[in-house]
């Protein structure tokens, strides 16, 4: 059996939502629609979902058409929701992207047509709302080429068009136009077709142009594009068509060794973590174990995703899609089977808000605590940061729009009404020197049973940080040296200043230890005062988050967007007019995007179209801010010693 990772990806409003529902519906998997302004969608399951009527969480759905099982993967469309939609992303095979046929192509779906380009992940696109007053087809197909930098081709012509009685139908490949428009799209990268297509024309038939497209698409070459109504199921048949002969499926092995990923995590009724995994190879079964990168966890239930619904099952396996009950330490982002490790680190663009949280009645703090432990193993890059006794509380951001959203679901899934301070911008410290730190066991005013020397130098920018150990390993126990590094990158979240430091190459050059008496803990205490000591000697510098940007205005809003931009300290590289529209991209801090977007639909009378994402990090232009600390301070070593004593 042939399976299919697909997903659905939109700007916020554009149908994806409905469509979902009418593939499912027009399969067979379900045997009545749900819609958006009911709140009674398959996908749109939470609370908070149906009440807003967008996507927030990604939601599995499956269904079957001839030999080919799908998986469909419904995503959110809201940008403050991106590191849903890319953990997402890398599971897929291919992706359907949904466009209006009113607003065209958005500022989301440009970036997430960018996030598939970049992934190599092959995608069809399917104009939708064609019966709205003032749809097109056509015109989008040629905005999607001019401004997605992708070759589409209309597989469908759509007849009274902005119109209740709207339709769209195939269009006749084996006969012009529509030969003779596939044989030049498919000949640009096929010098074979190209001959054939000039000399023998009679070869080309209906079956190997298929073929010839199918392959095209898989490689990213084409992307066809259909029409239609998801609501009334108008061009979604040609769709499914389009779905079955022209994306790339796989027909992977059960009887392979365990292999998958696990890509989100919930609580059941009973509170139980509940592990979705894409199983790729292999098969697993209940009460048998798992290898995760903690180790071995125990499988105590499966629930498969199959036919429009969640069945419970003694196995699954793989090319399925299951939620798995009994992995307690499973995180998002581990891969599951002998090599497991975590995908997550290091993927996505870190969030560039912070907000403090509190609830409004104070006896309630625990239960808040708990509470944004389950909403962050759902959504790890949220960070929550506490102090020790969690009296202080932190989360990480997208937007304001994810702020309001939280505060939403803790109120209606865990009766908490709780208070978000007004966001601030995440900043960060970058090493500018090389220093060092020596702390020796046995004397003054090293109270640790341990002696560690550590260097710190600066790395590359965007490289992360590292840590290498110029010792010989064998004269202490592993787990010391485990303590000491497990420690030096839970120490660099918080530095001189109390931002987290980036791209710090840390050296461990010197250790020892007293036997029998030393222990890791003497080792986990020491290693943040000679971290604090070495970064000290090399200074820091604070640097904030920079962001790239897109603007789209019409050219009547342009004078006054400039002068806006220019009191941002934006930096405009580059401003194209085409149309009676102005484009303009370059660079803006992101302290100040959230303060551009309130004011755009001002400058812009509603019609401007802002778009960014995080570029780099850069030293910050104005007096730099500390970050309050949550746990022990290592820079006040009386403070400190004193905290963990």
């Amino acid at each position: 059996m042939r399976t299919l990772n697909l997903g659905i990806l939109a700007h916020v409003d554009a149908g994806k939502t409905s469509l979902t529902e009418r593939l499912l519906f027009d399969t067979g998997a379900i045997a009545k629609l749900g819609s958006v302004d009911g709140g009674n969608t398959q996908t749109d399951s939470l609370a908070i979902e149906r009440q807003r009527g967008i996507t927030i969480a990604a939601a599995v759905v499956s269904f079957r058409m001839n030999d080919l099982d799908v998986n469909l993967i419904d995503t959110p469309g809201h940008p403050d929701f991106i590191a849903e939609v890319e953990r997402i992303l890398r599971l897929l095979d291919a992706a359907i992207v949904v466009v209006s046929a009113v607003e065209g192509v958005q500022a989301q779906t440009r970036v997430l047509v960018r996030a598939l380009q970049r992934l190599g992940i092959p995608f069809l696109v399917f104009v939708n709302k064609i019966d709205r007053m003032g749809a097109r087809y056509l015109d989008v197909v040629a905005d999607i080429a001019k401004q997605l930098a992708v070759r589409p081709i209309a597989m469908m012509e759509a007849r009274d068009i902005g119109s209740r009685v709207a339709s769209a139908e195939s269009i006749d490949v084996s006969h012009d136009p529509g030969f003779s428009a596939l044989c030049e799209m498919l000949t640009v990268n096929d010098d074979c077709l190209l001959r054939d297509f000039v000399a023998a024309p009679e070869r080309l038939t209906p079956a190997r142009l298929t073929k010839a497209l199918a392959d095209q698409v898989a490689n990213g070459l084409i992307h066809p594009v259909y029409c239609g109504v998801a609501m009334t199921g108008t061009g979604v048949s040609e769709l499914l068509s389009g779905i079955e002969t022209l994306l790339p499926s796989r027909t992977p092995s059960p009887d392979g060794p365990v292999k998958g990923s696990i890509f989100k995590i919930e609580r059941g009724w009973g509170g139980e973590k509940l592990a979705y995994l894409n199983l790729t190879s292999g098969t697993v079964t209940a009460r048998g174990h798992l290898q995760l990168p903690t180790g071995n966890a125990k499988v105590t239930s499966i629930q498969v995703f199959g036919e429009g619904n969640l069945h419970r099952h003694e196995y699954a396996c793989a090319g399925q899609i299951a939620k798995i009950g009994g992995l307690t330490d499973a995180r998002i982002g581990d891969e599951v089977g002998a090599d497991g490790r975590s995908y997550l680190e290091g993927q996505f663009a870190p969030p560039t808000l912070e907000t403090q949280v509190s609830p409004q009645q104070p006896s309630e703090n625990r239960a808040l605590w708990v509470a944004l432990q389950h909403l962050s193993e759902q959504d790890p890059l949220i960070n929550l940061r506490t102090n020790e006794d969690a009296s202080e509380m932190y989360l990480s951001l997208y937007g304001e729009v994810q702020k309001e959203v939280i505060q939403a679901t803790l109120l209606a899934d865990y009766g908490i009404n709780a208070v978000f301070q007004e966001s601030t911008v995440i900043l960060v410290e970058r090493v500018i020197g090389t220093g060092s730190g020596l702390e020796v066991i046995f004397k003054e005013p090293n109270p640790f049973l341990a002696t560690i020397g550590l260097r710190v130098e600066p790395r590359p920018e965007g490289t992360g940080n590292s840590f290498a150990m110029e010792v010989d390993v064998g004269q202490m126990p592993a787990a010391f040296y485990r303590a000491i590094e497990e420690t030096v990158s839970e120490t660099l979240k918080a530095g001189i200043h109390g931002w987290q430091v980036i791209d710090c190459h840390v050296a461990l050059t010197s250790v020892r230890h007293h036997s029998p008496s030393s222990t890791a803990a003497d080792f986990r205490g020491l290693t943040p005062l000679v971290l604090a000591a070495a970064l000290t000697s090399a200074r820091t510098i604070i640097c904030e988050p920079i962001e790239r940007f897109r603007l789209e205005v019409p050219v009547t809003a342009l004078p006054k967007v400039q002068v806006a931009l220019a009191k941002s300290g934006a930096s405009t590289e580059e401003t194209l007019i085409e149309r009676g529209i102005a484009q303009l991209r370059g660079m803006v801090t992101s302290a100040q995007v959230q303060a551009m977007r309130r004011v755009l639909p001002g400058l812009s009378g509603g019609a401007g179209v802002l778009e960014s994402a995080f570029d780099h990090h850069s030293p910050i232009a104005v007096r730099p801010r500390a970050r309050a600390r949550t746990g022990a301070n290592p820079f006040d070593r009386i403070n400190y010693l004193r905290a963990i004593h």
